[in-house]
């Protein structure tokens, strides 16, 4: 798949966000141009069952060692079915693959205060022994002890591929949404997580359909938005911190959420649905405020899939050019885990990455640690 004078390096990208639907894997080929080549892509859908095992472990005070060591145990495997079934559908044997990026399962992630951490857990070791493969992971530690936030990772990504055009960011809108400014005068990458993307979304919908998330927004869509209580979201103290920052389900949940519901009379479900996604839609616009020179947004993640909420997105934004980042050349769908076959290849080739504007990092770091077959 190579030649002498355009060699090709093949990394697999392993990723699950903090939505816990599904892992998605991509096998890419890597030439000496940024942007990778998608050859082979996948997606697992988590079991349920682990699904509901997750959410008790990331409960304050949920869970227990002896149930967090079984999850690592399950998730690595379902990562490793996922790299190797990569494999089987390009019809590759191990040995063709340089190495697995894997972001793994975040269960906590807590970079502020006295004891900084962000923990993923998905085997890396069982990952390497089943598939053949040299696995990294472990990729925010480096990025903490440097005095970074470890998260998020992505705009590195996004500047390497997307950042030729003048004007341009991306957002991407998992279960937390970030944002990278790609213009910036330095050449580094701008970015930071800007708060709630589906997390909300999905847990009330996943408390009022019993359905995994709001399919396309229609639950959002047939409620309005009390002004009220997105006013009352929109004071969540991380909104108004400036970057570097990140966040996850620690500070986004649905214990928040009812708390916050508390001091209001009763709201129809879908009433709160659709703040919920005006939330998220205010979130994103205020976090580009300050960025005059922005005129085009390319997106990503699950959260392109709501057409609702694309929609409020874009009215909050109608200075932009709003799309998908398929209009430069990669599905959307796929992006996060080619960004871990891309940081696995930095990885591999010991490319220190310069986050000191996403993450807030001191110095520029090598990320993630690589476990051999």
């Amino acid at each position: 798949m190579s030649d002498a004078r355009n060699p090709i390096e093949l990394f697999i990208g392993l990723m699950s966000g903090t939505s816990q639907d599904a892992v998605d894997g991509v096998l890419a080929g890597f030439t000496a141009g940024p942007a990778p080549r998608p050859i082979a892509t996948r997606s697992l859908p988590l079991p349920p069952q682990l699904r509901r095992e997750l959410d008790a472990l990331q409960t304050t005070g949920g869970g227990s060692l002896d149930h967090a060591l079984h999850l690592h145990h399950e998730i690595g495997c379902l990562f490793a079915e996922c790299a190797l079934g990569l494999l089987a559908v390009a019809n590759l044997p191990a040995s063709a693959v340089r190495a697995i990026g894997s972001h793994g399962q975040t269960v906590r992630h807590a970079p502020n205060g006295p004891s900084p951490h962000s923990l993923q857990i998905g085997n890396a070791a069982l990952i390497a022994a089943r598939t053949g493969i040299a696995t990294v992971a472990d990729f925010r530690s480096s990025d903490i002890a440097a005095g970074g936030q470890g998260a998020p990772l992505a705009p590195a990504f996004h500047k390497a591929v997307f950042g030729a055009r003048r004007g341009r960011a991306v957002l991407n809108l998992g279960g937390m949404a970030n944002i990278s400014v790609l213009d910036t005068d330095n050449g580094r990458p701008w970015g930071w997580d800007i708060g709630p993307g589906n997390v909300l979304l999905d847990a009330w919908a996943q408390r009022h359909l019993r359905q995994a998330c709001d399919a396309e927004g229609r639950f959002a869509a047939s409620g309005s938005v009390d002004t009220n209580l997105l006013d009352a979201l929109l004071a969540h103290p991380y909104i108004t911190v400036p970057p570097p920052k990140s966040t996850g389900k620690e500070d986004f949940n649905l214990a928040w959420l009812d708390e916050v519901l508390a001091v209001f009379p009763p709201l129809a479900p879908a009433t709160v649905q659709a703040t919920l996604a005006e939330f998220t839609a205010a979130c994103v616009a205020l976090s580009l405020a300050d960025e005059p020179t922005v005129t085009e947004l390319l997106v990503c993640g699950g959260g392109l899939r709501n057409a609702d909420l694309m929609r409020r997105i874009a009215a909050r934004l109608p200075r932009l050019d709003v799309a998908s980042t398929s209009r430069a050349g990669l599905d959307p769908q796929w992006i996060e885990a080619l960004a871990f076959a891309w940081l696995a290849r930095q990885r591999t080739h010991e490319q220190a990455l310069d986050l000191r504007g996403v993450t807030g990092a001191r110095r520029s770091v090598v990320l993630g640690c690589v476990y051999l077959p």
